[in-house]
């Protein structure tokens, strides 16, 4: 297209809309561009040829989608534009969308090693290899939901009290309007006021728990708010319906002897690893189903559950954990669950400078957008 002017600047969903100004071998491609009205000559500008309102969209993949579909690597080179979450628009509400991608920037609540702060950053990097299907389970979540990038979280670095007050109410406002958060962390502590701000509206919710560790502690170092005491709040403040909580691939040296009785006494399910191995995880999910029924759930994954052969970057790292196989059939087993939101925390990029761990985590989020109520299947 050869245009002799273009003006304009109001941005919508990621499109462009302004007064383009053709020269006479302009070329339309209609999958690009859309006639809105004749263009009128203003006062003093000469008539053309060839004058219109366009309403200007990149190249999405699925030319018509009334959804936000990422551009198609066939045609946009992966390394290239803004490092948005696969890609997607960019949008700085949750208005009309149907799911969202956000980012919690934090690690002030870690008990080891730093740097999941940087988590959302890098995943959002490493998510530009995915594509639009699901080619294991043919999910086409781009042809079944509105999906954006809604940014970060505008988080706390030195007040860990405060962030949580931050991401409470950013929450409050994101799923409001029936958004489902789709979340980058960050450490695990993110997910205590991203439940109070899910269960507020939702009631007590179901709970899918991945990780090494139980996460319900009750005092670390004199504080009750930090990234192994999320649940145990949770608890307290009955934002979990406790017998529709399932927590899997939990192991490694304890505090006490059971350290998981705490767990069990209030009605979880708790899977130890042990039990997982050298085994498929779908009869596993298939019980899980039935456990949390048709009622609100909420999944949470802390990328530590896969053993750190598969993802090293992360800040506690405990051996002889899950695979990511077993990953897919968890997050896969989750379909058919009226899933109301998920986490995925604790990536730590300093620690992995493959970029791997932050691609297997970009992955796993990509997989729970194909099990969120609505998803079309081919």
């Amino acid at each position: 297209m050869f245009a002799r002017s273009i003006c304009g600047s109001t941005l919508r969903r990621g499109m462009f809309v302004g007064t383009l100004v053709l020269s006479k071998s302009a070329r339309i491609n209609p999958s690009c561009v859309r006639p809105l009205a004749l263009h009128t000559p203003s006062r003093g500008e000469p008539p053309l040829s060839k004058g219109f309102l366009f309403q200007l969209a990149p190249y999405r993949g699925l030319s018509g989608s009334r959804f936000n579909v990422p551009p198609s690597a066939e045609f946009v080179a992966r390394p290239s534009g803004i490092a948005s979450m696969f890609k997607l628009p960019i949008q700085d509400s949750p208005v009309g969308l149907d799911a969202a991608f956000v980012g919690v920037p934090i690690d002030t609540g870690t008990s080891n090693r730093p740097g999941a702060r940087f988590g959302p950053r890098q995943i959002r990097a490493e998510s530009s290899l995915m594509r639009a299907y699901n080619g294991g389970t043919r999910a086409a979540p781009y042809e079944s939901l509105m999906v954006a990038d809604i940014g970060d979280v505008n988080v706390n670095m030195y007040d860990l009290k405060d962030t949580c007050k931050r991401i409470r109410e950013a929450y409050q406002k994101i799923v409001a309007g029936g958004c489902i958060p789709l979340t980058l962390g960050g450490d695990h502590t993110i997910s205590y006021p991203i439940l109070q701000a899910v269960s507020e509206k939702h009631g007590p919710v179901g709970l899918i728990h991945v990780d090494a560790h139980a996460d319900t502690s009750d005092v670390v170092l004199g504080e009750k708010i930090g990234h192994g005491t999320p649940f145990r709040r949770c608890v307290e403040e009955g934002l979990l319906d406790c017998q529709r909580v399932a927590q899997i691939g939990l192991r490694g040296s304890a505090y006490s002897a059971d350290a998981y009785q705490w767990n069990r006494e209030q009605g979880f399910r708790v899977v130890e690893a042990g039990e997982c191995w050298w085994k498929s995880l779908t009869p596993l999910m298939a019980e899980i189903r039935k456990q949390v029924g048709d009622g609100p759930v909420y999944l949470s994954f802390d990328i530590d559950a896969l053993d750190p052969s598969y993802a090293p970057g992360t800040g506690t790292p405990e051996i002889a954990g899950l695979t990511p196989i077993q990953a897919l059939e968890i997050i896969r087993g989750c379909r058919g669950m009226n899933i109301v939101g998920c986490d995925l925390v604790e990536v730590s990029p300093p620690y992995d400078t493959t970029g791997n761990t932050a691609l297997t985590a970009a992955n796993l989020l990509f997989e729970m957008m194909c099990v969120l109520p609505k998803i079309k299947y081919f």
